[in-house]
Protein backbone atom coordinates (compact mmCIF):
# COMPACT_ATOMS: atom_id res chain seq x y z
CA UNK A 1 0.00 0.00 0.00
CA UNK A 2 1.73 2.84 -0.84
CA UNK A 3 0.98 6.43 1.35
CA UNK A 4 2.02 10.29 1.18
CA UNK A 5 2.81 12.11 3.98
CA UNK A 6 0.47 14.89 4.67
CA UNK A 7 2.42 18.26 4.71
CA UNK A 8 0.35 21.10 3.73
CA UNK A 9 -3.53 19.96 4.13
CA UNK A 10 -4.90 22.41 1.07
CA UNK A 11 -2.05 21.28 -1.34
CA UNK A 12 -3.17 17.83 -0.22
CA UNK A 13 -5.00 16.01 -3.86
CA UNK A 14 -7.91 14.49 -2.42
CA UNK A 15 -8.86 12.90 -6.01
CA UNK A 16 -6.31 10.53 -5.35
CA UNK A 17 -5.27 9.99 -2.27
CA UNK A 18 -7.89 9.83 1.40
CA UNK A 19 -7.42 11.53 4.55
CA UNK A 20 -5.07 9.18 5.83
CA UNK A 21 -2.68 8.73 2.67
CA UNK A 22 -3.78 5.84 1.17
CA UNK A 23 -4.79 5.64 -2.82
CA UNK A 24 -8.48 6.12 -3.42
CA UNK A 25 -10.66 4.38 -5.40
CA UNK A 26 -11.77 4.44 -8.40
CA UNK A 27 -13.82 3.64 -11.19
CA UNK A 28 -12.90 3.72 -15.08
CA UNK A 29 -15.53 3.74 -17.21
CA UNK A 30 -15.65 1.29 -20.49
CA UNK A 31 -18.74 3.03 -22.15
CA UNK A 32 -21.31 5.24 -22.58
CA UNK A 33 -24.72 3.00 -21.93
CA UNK A 34 -26.69 5.90 -20.58
CA UNK A 35 -26.61 9.59 -21.35
CA UNK A 36 -27.93 11.45 -18.26
CA UNK A 37 -29.38 15.25 -18.42
CA UNK A 38 -30.19 17.23 -15.37
CA UNK A 39 -33.00 19.54 -16.41
CA UNK A 40 -32.51 22.14 -14.00
CA UNK A 41 -33.26 22.24 -10.18
CA UNK A 42 -36.04 24.62 -10.80
CA UNK A 43 -39.08 22.39 -9.03
CA UNK A 44 -42.64 23.15 -8.18
CA UNK A 45 -41.68 21.44 -4.65
CA UNK A 46 -39.55 22.18 -1.73
CA UNK A 47 -38.15 19.31 -0.14
CA UNK A 48 -35.44 19.79 2.64
CA UNK A 49 -34.33 16.31 2.06
CA UNK A 50 -33.88 16.89 -1.86
CA UNK A 51 -30.06 16.13 -3.08
CA UNK A 52 -30.40 18.92 -5.52
CA UNK A 53 -31.43 21.57 -3.01
CA UNK A 54 -34.42 22.30 -5.49
CA UNK A 55 -37.38 24.46 -5.37
CA UNK A 56 -39.47 26.98 -7.60
CA UNK A 57 -36.94 28.95 -9.20
CA UNK A 58 -33.67 27.68 -7.94
CA UNK A 59 -31.02 28.35 -10.66
CA UNK A 60 -28.03 26.60 -9.25
CA UNK A 61 -27.95 24.58 -12.49
CA UNK A 62 -30.07 26.29 -15.00
CA UNK A 63 -32.95 24.98 -17.46
CA UNK A 64 -32.06 22.70 -20.26
CA UNK A 65 -33.02 24.14 -23.77
CA UNK A 66 -32.85 21.92 -27.35
CA UNK A 67 -30.47 23.41 -29.11
CA UNK A 68 -27.97 22.80 -26.47
CA UNK A 69 -28.22 19.31 -25.45
CA UNK A 70 -28.50 18.19 -29.45
CA UNK A 71 -25.05 18.08 -30.16
CA UNK A 72 -24.28 16.17 -26.86
CA UNK A 73 -27.48 13.42 -27.87
CA UNK A 74 -25.72 13.07 -31.61
CA UNK A 75 -22.25 12.36 -29.65
CA UNK A 76 -23.62 10.19 -27.24
CA UNK A 77 -25.14 8.15 -30.63
CA UNK A 78 -21.64 7.95 -32.00
CA UNK A 79 -20.69 6.17 -29.16
CA UNK A 80 -22.85 3.54 -29.31
CA UNK A 81 -25.65 4.92 -26.30
CA UNK A 82 -28.39 3.13 -25.45
CA UNK A 83 -30.65 5.50 -23.51
CA UNK A 84 -30.90 8.85 -22.79
CA UNK A 85 -32.38 9.82 -19.16
CA UNK A 86 -33.32 13.58 -17.48
CA UNK A 87 -33.81 14.17 -13.95
CA UNK A 88 -34.17 17.22 -12.22
CA UNK A 89 -35.48 19.51 -10.31
CA UNK A 90 -38.73 18.83 -11.75
CA UNK A 91 -38.22 18.14 -15.81
CA UNK A 92 -41.58 19.34 -16.49
CA UNK A 93 -41.07 22.68 -15.32
CA UNK A 94 -38.48 23.51 -18.22
CA UNK A 95 -40.38 25.00 -20.98
CA UNK A 96 -38.69 23.05 -24.02
CA UNK A 97 -38.83 19.38 -22.49
CA UNK A 98 -41.60 17.70 -24.57
CA UNK A 99 -39.11 18.89 -27.59
CA UNK A 100 -36.24 17.61 -25.81
CA UNK A 101 -38.03 14.63 -25.09
CA UNK A 102 -39.35 14.23 -28.43
CA UNK A 103 -35.50 14.48 -30.14
CA UNK A 104 -34.43 12.22 -27.70
CA UNK A 105 -37.00 9.77 -28.38
CA UNK A 106 -36.61 9.52 -31.76
CA UNK A 107 -33.03 8.32 -31.29
CA UNK A 108 -33.34 5.94 -27.76
CA UNK A 109 -35.22 5.16 -25.53
CA UNK A 110 -36.27 7.82 -22.31
CA UNK A 111 -36.35 7.73 -18.65
CA UNK A 112 -37.78 10.94 -16.98
CA UNK A 113 -37.95 11.25 -13.41
CA UNK A 114 -40.76 13.07 -12.33
CA UNK A 115 -42.38 13.77 -9.13
CA UNK A 116 -45.86 13.68 -11.12
CA UNK A 117 -48.05 16.67 -9.83
CA UNK A 118 -49.26 19.89 -10.77
CA UNK A 119 -46.78 20.57 -13.88
CA UNK A 120 -46.79 17.14 -15.06
CA UNK A 121 -50.76 17.21 -15.11
CA UNK A 122 -50.48 20.30 -17.08
CA UNK A 123 -48.65 18.63 -19.89
CA UNK A 124 -50.95 15.95 -19.88
CA UNK A 125 -52.00 16.84 -23.75
CA UNK A 126 -48.17 17.66 -24.33
CA UNK A 127 -47.48 13.80 -23.73
CA UNK A 128 -49.39 12.29 -26.28
CA UNK A 129 -46.59 13.57 -28.60
CA UNK A 130 -44.45 11.29 -26.96
CA UNK A 131 -46.27 8.14 -27.96
CA UNK A 132 -45.72 8.46 -31.82
CA UNK A 133 -41.89 8.53 -31.71
CA UNK A 134 -39.53 5.97 -32.83
CA UNK A 135 -38.43 4.74 -28.81
CA UNK A 136 -40.62 4.15 -25.59
CA UNK A 137 -40.40 7.24 -23.29
CA UNK A 138 -40.78 5.91 -19.46
CA UNK A 139 -41.66 7.82 -16.17
CA UNK A 140 -39.80 7.41 -12.47
CA UNK A 141 -42.54 8.81 -10.14
CA UNK A 142 -40.46 9.58 -6.54
CA UNK A 143 -43.32 8.05 -3.99
CA UNK A 144 -41.33 8.31 -1.41
CA UNK A 145 -43.58 6.57 1.36
CA UNK A 146 -46.34 4.52 0.93
CA UNK A 147 -48.18 6.13 3.23
CA UNK A 148 -49.94 9.86 2.40
CA UNK A 149 -48.83 11.79 5.53
CA UNK A 150 -45.18 10.57 5.38
CA UNK A 151 -44.83 11.54 1.90
CA UNK A 152 -46.64 14.65 2.24
CA UNK A 153 -44.55 15.43 5.62
CA UNK A 154 -41.30 16.11 3.44
CA UNK A 155 -42.78 17.41 -0.03
CA UNK A 156 -46.51 19.17 1.16
CA UNK A 157 -49.87 18.49 1.76
CA UNK A 158 -51.76 17.31 -1.02
CA UNK A 159 -48.45 16.12 -2.91
CA UNK A 160 -49.20 12.31 -2.26
CA UNK A 161 -52.40 12.49 -3.81
CA UNK A 162 -51.33 14.56 -6.99
CA UNK A 163 -48.26 11.88 -8.10
CA UNK A 164 -50.86 9.08 -7.52
CA UNK A 165 -53.37 10.83 -9.99
CA UNK A 166 -50.19 11.84 -12.25
CA UNK A 167 -49.57 7.92 -11.90
CA UNK A 168 -52.84 7.08 -13.32
CA UNK A 169 -52.21 9.66 -16.05
CA UNK A 170 -49.43 7.97 -17.56
CA UNK A 171 -50.80 4.32 -17.06
CA UNK A 172 -54.05 5.56 -19.03
CA UNK A 173 -51.83 7.15 -22.09
CA UNK A 174 -49.95 3.94 -21.57
CA UNK A 175 -46.30 4.91 -20.54
CA UNK A 176 -44.55 2.33 -18.83
CA UNK A 177 -43.86 3.33 -15.19
CA UNK A 178 -41.50 2.95 -12.28
CA UNK A 179 -41.18 4.62 -8.89
CA UNK A 180 -38.55 5.76 -6.48
CA UNK A 181 -38.83 5.32 -2.54
CA UNK A 182 -36.77 6.13 0.29
CA UNK A 183 -35.28 3.83 2.31
CA UNK A 184 -34.11 3.76 6.12
CA UNK A 185 -31.61 1.51 7.30
CA UNK A 186 -33.71 -0.59 9.68
CA UNK A 187 -36.32 -1.32 7.21
CA UNK A 188 -37.97 -4.65 6.15
CA UNK A 189 -37.87 -4.40 2.66
CA UNK A 190 -40.02 -7.07 1.68
CA UNK A 191 -42.89 -5.87 3.88
CA UNK A 192 -42.64 -1.80 2.71
CA UNK A 193 -42.61 -3.28 -1.03
CA UNK A 194 -45.56 -5.46 -0.12
CA UNK A 195 -47.54 -1.81 1.33
CA UNK A 196 -46.58 -0.43 -1.99
CA UNK A 197 -47.93 -3.17 -4.04
CA UNK A 198 -51.71 -2.92 -1.85
CA UNK A 199 -51.40 1.04 -2.90
CA UNK A 200 -50.95 0.28 -6.24
CA UNK A 201 -53.54 -2.27 -6.60
CA UNK A 202 -56.38 0.06 -4.84
CA UNK A 203 -55.57 3.13 -7.14
CA UNK A 204 -55.88 0.46 -10.28
CA UNK A 205 -51.79 1.02 -10.96
CA UNK A 206 -49.76 -2.23 -11.91
CA UNK A 207 -48.75 -4.00 -8.81
CA UNK A 208 -45.57 -4.97 -10.75
CA UNK A 209 -44.39 -2.02 -10.93
CA UNK A 210 -40.67 -1.43 -10.27
CA UNK A 211 -39.92 -0.04 -7.00
CA UNK A 212 -36.26 1.44 -6.57
CA UNK A 213 -34.64 2.09 -3.21
CA UNK A 214 -32.94 5.27 -2.38
CA UNK A 215 -31.33 5.92 0.78
CA UNK A 216 -30.45 9.94 2.58
CA UNK A 217 -28.15 11.53 0.04
CA UNK A 218 -28.24 14.51 1.61
CA UNK A 219 -28.39 18.03 0.29
CA UNK A 220 -25.93 19.88 -2.11
CA UNK A 221 -22.16 20.62 -0.48
CA UNK A 222 -23.77 18.48 2.47
CA UNK A 223 -20.57 16.80 4.25
CA UNK A 224 -21.30 13.31 5.43
CA UNK A 225 -18.99 11.55 8.22
CA UNK A 226 -18.60 8.32 5.81
CA UNK A 227 -15.50 6.15 5.74
CA UNK A 228 -12.99 6.37 2.70
CA UNK A 229 -12.92 4.03 -0.04
CA UNK A 230 -9.64 3.63 -1.01
CA UNK A 231 -7.95 2.16 -4.06
CA UNK A 232 -7.43 -1.39 -1.98
CA UNK A 233 -11.05 -1.79 -1.17
CA UNK A 234 -12.19 -1.23 -4.51
CA UNK A 235 -9.95 -4.74 -5.02
CA UNK A 236 -10.88 -6.48 -1.96
CA UNK A 237 -14.54 -6.06 -1.67
CA UNK A 238 -14.74 -5.28 -5.90
CA UNK A 239 -13.96 -7.13 -9.06
CA UNK A 240 -13.88 -6.09 -12.25
CA UNK A 241 -17.19 -7.07 -13.46
CA UNK A 242 -18.70 -5.68 -9.82
CA UNK A 243 -16.86 -2.36 -10.67
CA UNK A 244 -18.67 -2.08 -14.07
CA UNK A 245 -21.89 -1.95 -12.20
CA UNK A 246 -20.95 1.46 -10.76
CA UNK A 247 -23.28 4.28 -12.65
CA UNK A 248 -20.13 6.03 -13.24
CA UNK A 249 -18.31 3.23 -15.21
CA UNK A 250 -21.14 3.73 -17.99
CA UNK A 251 -23.17 6.84 -17.53
CA UNK A 252 -21.94 10.44 -17.83
CA UNK A 253 -24.40 13.33 -16.96
CA UNK A 254 -25.26 16.87 -19.03
CA UNK A 255 -25.60 19.70 -16.19
CA UNK A 256 -25.86 23.59 -17.21
CA UNK A 257 -24.20 26.05 -14.93
CA UNK A 258 -23.65 29.89 -15.56
CA UNK A 259 -24.59 29.33 -19.32
CA UNK A 260 -22.29 26.69 -19.97
CA UNK A 261 -23.20 22.67 -19.98
CA UNK A 262 -20.34 20.15 -18.75
CA UNK A 263 -20.14 17.02 -18.53
CA UNK A 264 -20.69 15.45 -15.50
CA UNK A 265 -19.04 12.02 -13.43
CA UNK A 266 -22.88 10.55 -12.90
CA UNK A 267 -25.84 12.13 -11.40
CA UNK A 268 -24.85 12.55 -7.57
CA UNK A 269 -21.99 14.77 -7.85
CA UNK A 270 -22.95 17.82 -9.44
CA UNK A 271 -22.15 19.72 -6.40
CA UNK A 272 -18.59 19.16 -6.78
CA UNK A 273 -16.72 21.16 -9.93
CA UNK A 274 -14.10 18.33 -9.38
CA UNK A 275 -16.32 15.73 -11.56
CA UNK A 276 -16.99 17.95 -14.11
CA UNK A 277 -15.18 16.39 -17.09
CA UNK A 278 -15.20 19.34 -19.87
CA UNK A 279 -17.36 19.66 -22.86
CA UNK A 280 -16.35 16.37 -24.63
CA UNK A 281 -18.63 12.89 -23.71
CA UNK A 282 -15.50 11.11 -25.75
CA UNK A 283 -12.76 12.75 -23.49
CA UNK A 284 -14.68 11.89 -20.35
CA UNK A 285 -15.20 8.58 -20.97
CA UNK A 286 -11.39 8.18 -20.57
CA UNK A 287 -10.85 9.86 -17.31
CA UNK A 288 -10.95 8.24 -13.82
CA UNK A 289 -13.68 8.71 -11.62
CA UNK A 290 -12.51 9.53 -8.52
CA UNK A 291 -14.55 8.11 -5.48
CA UNK A 292 -14.12 10.77 -2.95
CA UNK A 293 -17.51 12.14 -2.74
CA UNK A 294 -19.55 11.02 0.65
CA UNK A 295 -22.41 9.78 -2.06
CA UNK A 296 -19.67 7.40 -3.50
CA UNK A 297 -20.21 5.48 0.08
CA UNK A 298 -23.68 4.93 -1.13
CA UNK A 299 -23.14 3.32 -3.92
CA UNK A 300 -20.24 0.86 -2.61
CA UNK A 301 -22.16 -0.28 0.30
CA UNK A 302 -25.46 0.09 -0.92
CA UNK A 303 -25.03 -0.77 -5.02
CA UNK A 304 -27.23 2.52 -5.09
CA UNK A 305 -27.87 3.09 -8.95
CA UNK A 306 -29.86 5.73 -10.64
CA UNK A 307 -30.13 3.45 -13.67
CA UNK A 308 -33.17 1.67 -14.54
CA UNK A 309 -30.52 -0.13 -17.77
Amino acid sequence: MQMINIVNADAFDRWNYTATGDRRGYIQPYQLRELWFHTGTACNLSCDFCLEGSGPADKRIELIKLDEVRPFMDEALELGVEQFSFTGGEPFVARQIVSVLQYAANLRPCLVLTNATEPLHQRREQLKALLDCQHPVSFRVSLDYPQQAAHDAGRGAGSFQMAIEGMQILQQLGFHLSVARQMTLDEDGAAVEAEYRQLFRRHGLDESLRLVAFPDFLPPGASADVPDISENCMTQYQNEESRRQFMCASSKMVVKKRGKLGVYACTLVDDDEDYNQGSSLREALTERVSMKHHRCFSCFSFGSSCSEI
